[in-house]
């Protein structure tokens, strides 16, 4: 799966040169992340707008549309994790009231579809990282700050400053005992 600046976003398969399915043309916002969920059936796709869009990826036609596309950061939604079978999403992105990691229902109507919005990280949130054996999201800012949130209370745990700069990475262990953190610095 490649995704651009111009916001084109393109299927490959290993061993054919040619792609199997433009998801996305070129002339949309720029390709923040994308991921596919856990059964490797959907793919999703965030910009530079807010908006994050899911397709199944056992399309037939060369063009397919998305079967969810919703605005969940009103400047840019930044990253985002799948939760349990990807019914369940988790974004991170800047939004003007500072609600900036937010969890989502997919299979409720895309007017309420917001289960819960997390007011963190001024300025926004960069990364996320879900750590699904502890129900924890973990998130990274552009101030340098961590946030760990329980998804199950829906609070934040612990905030602190792990960097200068802005966090651009996040990496959880298997056994989910640590977790690293990657800055601009």
């Amino acid at each position: 799966l490649t995704g651009a600046q111009d916001g084109s976003v393109r299927m490959f398969e290993w061993t054919r040169p040619q792609q199997l399915v433009c998801f996305q043309q070129a002339g949309n916002a720029r390709v923040t992340r994308m991921y596919f969920n856990a059964q490797g059936n959907k793919c999703g796709v965030a910009d530079g707008e807010g908006f994050l869009s899911i397709w199944q990826v056992n399309q037939t036609t060369s063009n397919p549309k998305p079967y969810l596309s919703w605005q969940c950061h009103s400047k840019t939604t930044s990253d985002f994790a799948f939760i349990t079978s990807s019914s369940l999403v988790a974004t991170s992105g800047q939004s003007n009231d500072n609600r900036n990691v937010c969890l989502w229902d997919t299979l409720v109507s895309s007017g309420n579809n917001l289960i819960h919005a997390f007011t963190c990280h001024d300025h926004g949130a960069t990364v996320l990282q879900y750590a699904p054996k502890h129900q924890l999201l973990i998130s990274g800012g552009r101030k340098g700050y961590i946030c760990i949130f329980d998804i199950r209370q829906r609070q934040i745990l612990f905030t602190f400053q792990a960097h200068e700069s802005a966090v651009k990475a996040l990496a959880l262990d298997p056994s989910e005992d640590y977790f690293v953190t990657g800055s601009a610095e």
